[in-house]
């Protein structure tokens, strides 16, 4: 029997400007809880991520990040401060 996890976090306040949101999506070692609980501070405190979540029971762990300023490669390097891997995808 396998575990779901599934973490959503919406860190985007309401504005009056309409605000062009990208959904970016990376492959990862992310695969259980305890691996959520640790990205979790880093992805929460970084500027420009409004939204994140991991689907764990995808086989390929897959990050979606929901943000209006950083670049891929910006939250890679975010991921790889908590100490995990991430792949764009």
């Amino acid at each position: 029997m396998s575990a779901r996890i599934f973490v959503m976090f919406n860190l985007s306040s309401v504005t009056k400007n309409r605000v062009i949101m990208k959904d970016l999506k990376f492959k990862t070692n992310i695969n259980c809880g305890g691996c959520v609980s640790k990205v979790t501070p880093v992805l929460n405190a970084a500027e420009g991520v409004c939204e994140w979540n991991v689907d764990t029971a995808n086989k390929d762990k897959v990050l979606t990040v929901k943000t209006e300023s950083l670049s891929a490669s910006e939250i890679i390097a975010t991921v790889e401060r908590a100490g995990f891997k991430a792949q764009p995808i």
